[in-house]
C-alpha cells in the first residue's frame, strides 16, 4: 500500500474551512467578570510578552489561543486570544495567584460558538479544577464538574455533538504489583475518562485505566517507596474517533487506545511495548531508537481515513525518568501516523520536528489545519509554531523562559460586538 503524503492527507481530512476573524472592540479585550464559579483576580499581572520570530506567508487564518503560566511573581496566569500574527492581545483573563488555566480553545455547544477551559490546581498531579463554557460576550453560562467523587483534571475539555463533556480525572488507589516486582500495597494513580452531560452533570459513562491496562504496561519507574504515589498511566487526552469509538492517551505507556464508547473494552493499542500494529516509517522518517513512533507522548487525535496526530515529547524529565529522556532521538515533533487497520500496520508519514532541536518534557498538542499545517505547542518549552505540509516553519513566537502552555491553538473566533 503506497504510504500517503500530508499534502494527500489534507484532502483526504474533512475539515471545515477557518474563516477571517473579526476584531475583538477595545472594550472586549479585558478579562470580564463571571456569572458565577470561575475566580478571576482582582487586579493582575499583565500576561507574558511574546516574542514572534517567524511570521511568513502561507500561514492559516485564526486567532492564537494559549493559556501562559509560569513566573507567577512577574506575569498574570490565565487564558489569552492573541492576534493571528502574534502581535496583539485581544483577550486575557487572569486567575488568582496558585492556580492556572489549561486546554484553552473553541469549541460548539448547543449549536453556538463558546470558549472553554479548565482552571485549578495541580495540572500534572492528583489536580482539582472545574471546566467552564463561555459564550461570545465572554459570559460563563456553564460549569462542568467531574462525577462520582472525581476532580476534574485540566489535561483534557472536550464538547461532543450530542452537548456532552468528555473530561479526565487521576484517582489515587492502592494496587497489588508483586506481579511486576512491587510491593504489594503500593499507592497508584489511575486515569478516569468521564462523559458528563452538561445540563444535568449527570456521568453517563466512565472508564478506569486499572480495569482495562496491565501496570506493566507502563514505562515509568516505581518509587521507592510504596506510600509514594506511581503515577503509571497518567492519561492526558480523549478523543472521538468515529461514532462508537474513543481515544484515550496515556503518556505514561507510550500508548494511545482505542476504545469501544459503551463497553470501554479496548480495540487496538497504537504503541507502548504491546501495539497492536507493526511500526514502520515513510521515506525520510524516522523511529525513535527504542523502535517506537512516539514516547512520553500527548495529545492522540483522529482525523478520519486512518489519519492520526500525536505530539510526540520523547522526554519526561529528571523527576519521571532519572534521565530525563526516554531514548536517543534528541528533540520533541509532531506526528502523522497512517493506520491500516485491517493490516495491522501504523506507518510514519510525517514529522515536524522543533525548529530549536529542543525537548519538551511534559505537556504539548499537535493541531492539523485546514490548510494542511500542522500548529504546534510545544509544552514545556516556551513557544509554538507552525509548519506547512513541505515542513517550512512560516510561524514560530515564544514566551519568556519559565512560561509555558500546556496547550496552543490556532481558531476562528467571533466574539459579540
Amino acid at each position: 500500500m503506497k504510504t500517503p503524503s500530508r499534502t494527500s492527507i489534507r484532502a483526504a481530512v474533512a475539515i471545515a474551512a477557518v474563516v477571517a476573524v473579526a476584531p475583538v472592540t477595545a472594550a472586549a479585550a479585558t478579562s470580564s467578570s463571571p456569572s458565577s464559579g470561575a475566580a478571576t483576580a482582582d487586579s493582575a499581572l499583565p500576561p507574558p510578552p511574546l516574542t514572534v520570530t517567524t511570521d511568513d506567508a502561507g500561514t492559516a487564518d485564526g486567532d492564537i489561543f494559549v493559556s501562559p503560566f509560569g513566573k507567577a511573581d512577574t506575569y498574570g496566569n490565565g487564558a489569552e486570544i492573541l492576534s493571528p500574527d502574534g502581535q496583539q492581545v485581544l483577550w486575557f483573563h487572569p486567575v488568582p495567584a496558585g492556580q492556572e488555566i489549561s486546554d484553552f480553545r473553541t469549541q460548539t455547544y448547543r449549536g453556538q460558538p463558546v470558549l472553554t477551559f479548565w482552571q485549578g490546581t495541580g495540572l500534572g498531579g492528583l489536580t482539582q479544577g472545574t471546566d467552564y463554557i463561555y459564550d461570545t460576550h465572554y459570559r460563563q453560562i456553564a460549569a462542568v464538574h467531574a462525577g462520582n467523587g472525581q476532580s476534574a483534571d485540566g489535561h483534557e475539555f472536550l464538547i461532543t455533538g450530542q452537548n456532552t463533556a468528555l473530561i479526565l480525572s487521576y484517582a489515587s488507589a492502592t494496587a497489588d504489583l508483586t506481579d511486576i516486582g512491587g510491593p504489594a500495597n503500593q499507592k497508584v494513580i489511575n486515569g478516569i475518562v468521564q462523559e458528563i452531560d452538561i445540563n444535568t452533570g449527570k456521568v453517563l459513562f466512565e472508564w478506569n485505566s486499572a480495569d482495562h491496562v496491565p501496570f506493566s504496561e507502563s514505562e515509568q519507574p516505581l518509587p521507592a517507596s510504596a506510600s509514594t504515589p506511581w503515577d503509571w498511566f497518567h492519561v492526558n487526552a480523549v478523543k472521538q474517533d468515529g461514532r462508537g469509538h474513543l481515544l484515550i492517551d496515556a503518556r505514561n505507556t507510550w500508548t494511545t487506545y482505542q476504545v469501544n464508547r459503551h463497553t470501554g473494552a479496548i480495540n487496538w493499542k497504537l504503541g507502548g511495548n504491546d501495539s497492536s500494529f507493526t511500526l514502520q516509517a515513510a521515506d525520510g522518517q524516522v523511529l525513535n531508537d527504542d523502535g517506537k513512533l512516539f514516547a512520553w507522548q500527548h495529545d492522540a487525535e483522529a482525523h478520519g481515513h486512518g489519519v492520526y496526530t500525536v505530539f510526540d515529547n520523547e522526554a519526561a524529565g529528571a523527576a519521571n525518568t532519572g534521565t530525563g529522556v526516554s531514548s536517543e532521538l534528541p528533540y520533541s515533533r509532531s506526528i502523522t501516523v497512517a493506520l491500516d487497520v485491517r493490516r495491522h500496520t501504523a506507518t510514519l508519514v510525517d514529522s515536524a520536528d522543533q525548529p530549536q532541536g529542543q525537548l519538551a518534557s511534559s505537556q504539548g498538542n499537535t493541531q492539523l489545519l485546514p490548510n494542511g499545517d500542522l500548529f504546534t505547542g510545544w509544552g514545556s518549552l516556551p513557544g509554538f509554531s507552525e509548519s506547512s505540509p513541505s515542513g517550512q516553519v512560516v510561524f514560530a513566537a515564544h514566551f519568556p523562559d519559565g512560561v509555558n502552555s500546556y496547550r496552543a491553538y490556532r481558531l476562528p473566533w467571533h466574539p459579540a460586538p
